[in-house]
């Protein structure tokens, strides 16, 4: 008892110096245990985070960091990242090739708190390339890199010799969708409009041609938000392209990890803090199986739990909050067992019905080189891929620095690719040795053709499936909120509405699920769900916004906006949606 005393005291002692050195932080709400009753000061404030993922890394950070007693739940062997994840060989492995683009100013800033030197860390920022059976169509620059200009005349200037194949003609189509990003978020009743479209509905409506769809506009979404526009909410698409886009030049410029993984470069350093500073319990191999409300009071107050191995039921009760750091597919898995919660709180019935997506990873270890022009590449248009989005990375280029790393320690040999499908149901169905196949045989030197011929020493194929959010058409409403009708549940991830606590970063975007997941436990400490040791109301992590749009484009906004408002009285505001 007296150990855990001198614990929370250090953590809160650390809190206080390092927001003293850091003026922008929460100094002002760390008030001593002394200036409160000798009942608070001794109360053990207990939250249950439910997820691992950035929005679970987000919310753990600012609880614990508020003197919170935080126990963080996930079905990951090892959610702190301390344990690398291996191949069956004994080869490195990631679930996914995932970039950290221009505008994440707080998990950059979570580097720099962790003392992460980013140069280490991270790649330069890099193009990336466009293929088709028909060989390159195209090339994402480093708009970094050109002529600054007012967006969006410098991503045109920038790209304007990028297109292969599409003509000018074509691209000049996608003008109207430029609109369509101004007039989004006029209001949350023209936003809901945008939702119940179909991204391939505004397409028509705004003349975007067929083949500037097929041949860019498809592909990109289908590794950008991971459906084809049939199947993608307008709004969210338009969210996505303003964001990454329009709002500034080299908003698209994106760097990938250096060395080793996400986990072990980011999350193992946050994890290692929050476990040794704070006294964060993690319980990995574990399912949350229910969640208890007391109807009486309209709160949570217990978590049961599976461990993964065995299946041994425990469960973790007087909780003061929780977090559900959830998937579409982990929300169902919950919701359904937890009855009181789903009568009391519909939204939680809402977010369990909207559906995930698949997602198949693969890493493969060549046996030869090979030159490709650029690291990180996107399948188009290829039948072969049976619907999915496919994406490729020469990992040997990405981190050429560690390659023995790459290996598992082995010499060497070759390329090591990552290859990702997105909507990967169908492929999912093949066999390991044929979805090798298909990338090793087809897809790769259908590309590229340097490939053919390369053989696959080595490879580890998995599937995720409904592993990642899908913004469907009309889903807006059924996403879940930041703050729930249960007073003690928050939400957090990338598809969480934020409501006025919203921010810059759109689309399955890490950054947005690590805000989300800070915004979370700051909307619990804010209105004093959480009372422990340390904790007094108003206390709340940073968070950074997005820079300012350019000047242009918030003008844009603000005129377009003035012109339908006036419009709208009469039913002419914003014919092409309902």
């Amino acid at each position: 008892m007296l150990g855990a005393q001198a614990s929370r005291a250090r953590a809160r002692a650390h809190v206080a110096t390092k927001h003293r050195a850091r003026p922008r932080a929460r100094a002002s709400t760390r008030v001593a245990a002394s200036a409160t009753s000798s009942a608070r000061a001794n109360a053990i404030s207990k939250v249950v985070v439910i997820g691992a993922g950035w929005g679970g890394i987000g919310a753990a950070k600012s609880l614990c960091e508020a003197g919170a007693d935080v126990t963080l739940v996930d079905v990951q062997d090892d959610p702190t990242g301390a344990t690398p994840t291996l191949t069956k060989s004994g080869k490195p492995f990631e679930a996914g090739t995932r970039g950290f683009w221009k505008d994440y100013p707080n998990i950059s800033d979570l580097c720099r708190e962790m003392n992460i030197d980013e140069k280490d860390a991270f790649t330069e920022f890099t193009p990336s390339s466009f293929w088709s059976p028909d060989g390159l169509e195209a090339t994402a620059p480093v708009f970094g890199d050109s002529m600054a200009l007012p967006s969006p005349l410098g991503q045109v200037f920038a790209t304007f010799d990028n297109f292969k194949r599409l003509p000018l003609s074509d691209r000049v189509t996608m003008v109207g969708l430029l609109y369509a990003m101004l007039d989004l978020n006029r209001d949350e009743k023209t936003f809901e409009a945008y939702d119940r479209l179909t991204a391939h509905e505004l397409f028509i409506r705004m003349g975007l041609s067929k083949r500037l769809v097929d041949d860019f506009i498809r592909p990109t979404l289908l590794v950008g938000l991971f459906k084809p526009p049939e199947e993608l909410s307008a709004a969210v698409v338009m969210e996505l392209l303003y964001y990454y886009a329009l709002a500034h030049q080299d908003s698209f410029d994106v760097r990938w990890i250096k060395t080793k993984s996400i986990a072990e470069v980011i999350v193992g350093p946050t994890m290692a803090r929050l476990q040794s500073e704070y006294g964060l319990k993690v319980m990995g191999s574990t399912f949350v199986s229910k969640v208890e409300v007391d109807e009486a009071t309209k709160k949570a107050t217990a978590v049961h739990y599976l461990k993964k191995d065995g299946g041994k039921a425990g469960v973790i009760k007087d909780v003061d909050a929780v977090v559900f750091a959830l998937g579409a597919k982990g929300m169902k898995s919950v919701v359904s067992n937890s009855p009181v919660l789903a009568r009391m709180a519909p939204e939680f019935s809402a977010a369990a019905s909207l559906g995930g997506i698949d997602v198949v990873a693969t890493r493969i270890w060549l046996d030869q080189y090979v030159d490709v022009q650029h690291p990180a590449n996107v399948f188009s248009r290829f039948e072969a891929l049976r619907g999915a989005g496919g994406t490729f990375f020469m990992l040997d280029q990405l981190q050429k620095d560690s390659e023995v790393e790459l290996w598992g320690g082995e010499e060497p040999k070759g390329s090591v690719i990552a290859a990702d499908f997105y909507n990967g149901g169908a492929i999912a169905c093949l066999s390991d040795d044929d979805i090798v196949k298909l990338l090793t045989d087809e897809l790769l030197p259908a590309a590229v053709p340097g490939f053919k011929g390369v053989k696959a020493v080595d490879f580890e194929v998995r599937r995720y499936p409904g592993a990642v959010s899908w913004f469907s058409p009309g889903s807006y409403s059924k996403r879940p909120p930041l703050e729930t009708s249960i007073s003690n549940i928050v939400c957090a991830g990338d598809w969480v509405r934020m409501g006025d606590r919203e921010h810059g970063a759109k689309g399955l975007c890490q950054e947005r699920a690590y805000v989300s997941g800070l915004e979370a436990g700051n909307s619990l400490l804010r209105r004093c769900v959480v009372s422990g040791a340390g904790v007094s109301g108003g206390a709340s992590h940073p968070v950074i916004p997005i820079r300012p749009d350019e000047a242009q484009v918030v003008l844009g906004r603000a005129l377009n906006k003035q012109i339908m408002d006036t419009l709208s009285p009469f039913g002419l505001a914003s014919p092409w949606i309902r």
